[in-house]
C-alpha cells in the first residue's frame, strides 16, 4: 500500500510541477526571437514572483537606469522583476511586471499553456491591450 500511495504521489508531483509556473524560465524576446535571460519564478505568501538569475546578452553588472523608485540604478542581475500574481480560474494574474530595458511597469497574466511553455502577458488596462512572450523550462 506504501508503494501504491507513493507511486500516487510522484505522479501527482510530475503533473502538478509540468502545469505550474514555479521553476527556471529562459526568457525568449518576441520582437528579435532572441534568447535574452533566465528567470527564476517562485511562491512567496501564495503569490508568484520572478528574478532574473542569468543573463544570456548582456554584462552581469548592467543597471536598470531608466527604473523608477526602488529598482532605480538597480543590478538587473537578481533583480525581482515579476511580482504578487495570485491565483485566478486556470491561470496567475492581478500582479506586475517591469520591463527592465525601458522601467515600464505593466499588469500581468501568466499561465503555463498544453505544451508546457510559459506564456507571459504584460499590458496596460486590459489583457486585450497587451502583448504575450513565450518563455521555455530550463531543465
Amino acid at each position: 500500500m506504501k508503494i501504491l500511495f507513493t507511486i500516487f504521489l510522484s505522479f501527482f508531483s510530475i503533473i502538478l510541477f509540468s502545469q505550474s509556473p514555479i521553476g527556471i524560465w529562459k526568457t525568449i524576446d518576441d520582437q528579435t526571437n532572441e534568447e535574452k535571460s533566465h528567470v527564476q519564478i517562485f511562491e512567496k505568501g501564495g503569490k508568484i514572483y520572478g528574478k532574473i538569475i542569468k543573463l544570456l546578452q548582456a554584462e552581469p553588472d548592467v543597471k536598470c537606469t531608466k527604473c523608477e523608485g526602488d529598482k532605480k540604478n538597480q543590478s538587473i542581475l537578481g533583480m525581482e522583476f515579476l511580482w504578487a500574481l495570485k491565483p485566478y480560474k486556470d491561470y496567475w494574474s492581478y500582479g506586475k511586471i517591469l520591463d527592465p530595458e525601458d522601467g515600464n511597469v505593466y499588469k500581468c497574466n501568466l499561465w503555463v499553456d498544453d505544451n508546457g511553455k510559459l506564456n507571459v502577458r504584460g499590458y496596460l488596462g486590459i489583457a486585450a491591450l497587451g502583448r504575450t512572450q513565450i518563455w521555455h523550462r530550463v531543465e
